[in-house]
């Protein structure tokens, strides 16, 4: 696109405005692309796929999760799947359950024996005991603590299908 120009070479004040703006717009694109970036690094966009945390959350729904492995006791986090591949469906990578124990808290009793944990005995650091909220769900109480290594994040909010 030309400017209008004087024979001087000075640009008319319609031009100067239209250069203005197209260097608004393009400082708005980058602005906002950086933002993209941002919001991706910290956020992700989760399916819920089958009913293991209903009613909280239904197959279908979408979750905006934060990524952090700072958590706490009631937390909804998505975490990688700790089930050898042989022994669970493909498509379920990352899983989404409730914290049910942080590191320091009494082992839940009825975790204890896939643990290994004595009565009394507390959660080591570095890992977490996590619960479905249906009552039949895969979590501690099968597959034992879950590393805070493999957290995605927290479940900040719920998008419903």
């Amino acid at each position: 696109m030309s400017r209008p120009r004087h024979e001087d070479g000075t640009m008319t004040a319609t031009g100067a405005r239209t250069g203005r703006a197209l260097t608004a717009v393009a400082a708005g694109m980058v602005l906002l692309l950086g933002s993209v970036r941002a919001l991706r690094t910290r956020l992700a966009l989760v399916r819920v796929t089958g009913s293991s945390m209903s009613p909280a959350f239904a197959d279908g729904d979408r979750l905006i999760v934060r990524r952090t492995r700072h958590v706490r006791r009631g937390d909804a986090v998505v975490f990688r799947n700790p089930m050898p591949a042989v022994e669970r469906d493909a498509h379920l990578e990352w899983l989404v359950k409730r914290v049910a124990a942080v590191p320091g808290d009494p082992v839940p009793e009825e975790v204890r024996a896939a643990v290994g944990a004595p009565p009394g005995g507390r959660v080591p650091p570095g890992s977490l005991v996590v619960r479905g909220d249906a009552p039949r769900t895969q979590d501690s109480r099968h597959f034992g603590y879950v590393p805070a290594s493999t957290l995605l994040g927290v479940v900040l909010t719920v998008l419903r299908r």
